[in-house]
């Protein structure tokens, strides 16, 4: 079953700008542009060197029960300009009703202005499993056991 995501405009939003799509058949991320408020479209938004700041997509989404939303990183975008989301993956909810907006940092040494329009995140369509939780005596035993961080490999 393929989830629909309903989607709404915020009252400021550019509508002429596209709804999340996939660019390509095997993507499995939908792009998200920035839909700047119309005083900051002419000039963008500039991010200095490790700034973080929420950019507006302009859109609600209703994400259907039993999904939900991840916000990623655009590898060219991080790659190419150090530009990534300090919270990968974000994680929207299906019970959020409130602006959709996408948490960006500047990694690198220099400014980076993002533009009306830019794609600047991809979202992820994934299901969600709630687990129950149970305290127990002891846990199970297994061939890690209580190895930590760098435990199964080089580093």
């Amino acid at each position: 079953m393929t989830p629909v995501i309903a989607v709404v405009w915020e009252d400021w939003a550019d509508t002429t700008l596209p709804l999340p799509r996939y660019e390509t058949a095997g993507a499995a991320g939908a792009d998200l542009r920035a839909n700047l408020p119309p005083a900051q479209r002419q000039s963008g938004v500039a991010l200095a060197p490790l700034q973080r700041l929420v950019l507006p997509t302009g859109l609600r989404l209703a994400i259907p029960a039993g999904f939900e939303v991840q916000i990623r990183p655009r590898s060219g975008l991080a790659l190419k300009h150090g530009i990534t989301l300090p919270n990968t993956p974000g994680t929207i909810d299906s019970d959020y009703r409130g602006p959709l907006g996408v948490a960006l940092i500047n990694l690198s040494d220099q400014p980076y202005t993002v533009q009306h329009g830019d794609r600047i995140a991809q979202m992820i369509v994934a299901p969600v499993v709630q687990a129950s939780f149970a305290v127990v005596t002891q846990l199970d035993e297994t061939v890690r056991g209580t190895g930590g961080f760098g435990s199964t490999g080089r580093g």
